[in-house]
């Protein structure tokens, strides 16, 4: 017996702008799809949803019951929110087989301590925030996890292959990509800057030296001399 949590739903018959209607009246328009089944229509109770997106972790699978079917598997595979009010006014759900693989992308939590970013001043790097993955629905990690610790000084980088993914999982990202480093600390920078420059302002001299001199007017040698006036 599945012990997913269990979404109530209905089959919806208002589309279009008019859904707006069922969201002052507390209802939520979403749509299934997946695995060679119609785009489907569906609405469920908003507060209900809501408060279980505040208890389901990020790719966890649901069995999605739409009036009285036989509950299926899905992921939520989006949620729109009230760019206002930030609250869910839409959701798509996606039917999956639990012997079937999926790809789709989970977000990299960085562990540990970098000593570069804690004891040099660096400031740590965020260079890609998440990674694609294949896994069973059952096996699909909310997110990966890359331990930092091993930052130390601002030479080092960490990549994907970095990354010690869970059993069932495989990592699909290129692992030559780079996930973090540590930058220096401003200060440095600027006194790099600095003292570039002063190495400079010798060569530019001079070529501001030879520029002025060759701006300066002269008479040309081929230069003719009139006819005096009869």
């Amino acid at each position: 017996m599945s012990t997913r949590p269990v979404v109530a739903a209905e089959r919806r018959d208002i589309v279009g702008k008019k859904v707006s209607t069922l969201r002052r009246l507390g209802i939520l328009p979403g749509v299934v799809y997946g695995h060679g089944q119609a785009s489907q229509p569906i609405q469920l109770d908003a507060r209900e949803f809501r408060g279980l997106l505040r208890t389901m972790s990020r790719n966890a699978i649901l069995d999605l019951k739409v009036g009285g079917g036989r509950a299926m598997p899905v992921l939520v595979h989006g949620v729109h929110e009230h760019p206002v009010k930030r609250v869910p006014v839409h959701v798509d759900f996606y039917v999956v087989r639990m012997t079937e693989e999926l790809a789709l992308d989970v977000p990299v939590h960085h562990v540990g301590t970098s000593l570069a970013a804690e004891k040099l001043g660096g400031t740590l790097l965020h260079l890609r925030e998440s990674v694609q993955i294949r896994a069973l629905p059952a096996d699909l990690p909310s997110a990966l996890e890359l331990d930092i610790s091993s930052l130390a000084d601002f030479d080092a980088v960490l990549h994907v292959r970095d990354i010690v993914a869970p059993a069932g999982v495989t990592i699909v990202t290129d692992p030559e990509e780079p996930l973090a480093r540590v930058q220096p600390p401003r200060v440095e920078e600027e006194v790099r800057a600095a003292a570039a420059e002063v190495e400079e302002r010798p060569e530019r001299a001079e070529a501001a030296e030879a520029a002025q001199a060759a701006a300066e007017p002269g008479t040309s040698p081929t230069s003719s001399v009139g006819s005096p006036e009869a």
